[in-house]
This record gives C-alpha cells, sequence and structure tokens, in this order.
C-alpha cells in the first residue's frame, strides 16, 4: 500500500511561480519513477514531468525550460518547480508513483492538488 501526499499548490499570477511537493510512503518493491501529471477542466490527463531513479527526466514539451523536477530518493520525495507559470498551466496536478513487481507495473496516485493561474 502507498500512500502519497501532495503539498504547494495555489493561486498565482502569470509568470509566477510555485514549487509543488510529493511524499510518498510505504512498500516499494522496485521504484522505477515518480512524477507528475495534470489535468485541466474537460481535457485529458497529461503528464507534466518524471524523473527515474537513474535521475533521468522527461517533460511535456510545454512545460521544458519552465518546470523542474527533483527527488530525495532517501525519503520518496519528488518537487516540481514551476516557473514563468501561464494561464494555461491551470489544472489539478496529480504525483504518482510507478513501481514495478517483476515485469508488473503497479502505479500509485495522489489525491491531487490544485494550480490556478490566474490575473
Amino acid at each position: 500500500q502507498v500512500h502519497i501526499v501532495e503539498s504547494g499548490g495555489g493561486l498565482v499570477q502569470p509568470g509566477g511561480s510555485l514549487r509543488l511537493s510529493c511524499a510518498a510512503s510505504g512498500s516499494f518493491v522496485n521504484l522505477n519513477a515518480m512524477g507528475w501529471y495534470r489535468q485541466a477542466p474537460g481535457k485529458t490527463r497529461e503528464l507534466v514531468a518524471r524523473i527515474f531513479t537513474d535521475d533521468e527526466t522527461d517533460y511535456h514539451t510545454s512545460v521544458k525550460g519552465r518546470f523542474t523536477i527533483s527527488r530525495d530518493n532517501a525519503e520518496h520525495t519528488v518537487f516540481l518547480q514551476m516557473n514563468s507559470l501561464k494561464l494555461e498551466d491551470t489544472a489539478i496536478y496529480y504525483c504518482y508513483t510507478e513501481d514495478y513487481t517483476g515485469t508488473l507495473k503497479l502505479t500509485s496516485w495522489g489525491q491531487g492538488i490544485q494550480v490556478t493561474v490566474s490575473s
């Protein structure tokens, strides 16, 4: 059982910054990656950023150069530094963990946290 707690969301003006945190607790067999998805009203959920245990990162094209994902492996915590925020970044952000038991992928999700970019 994996428990995920997200924090750091809120309301910010365009051009501003926010830092999201995600702490995962529980038992992992072979944690492969942690990251963030987001879902805006009327849109499908999309991958924002993820970081693998070898520190490789992956970003959605729309956030490259503005968002930075980092992690603390020892604490199973990831951070998403979001700079130069735009109106279109408004969404619910979901933290997730990707674990493997053999070839079986186990994905766990947080409850989601609201990020609103508005003037």
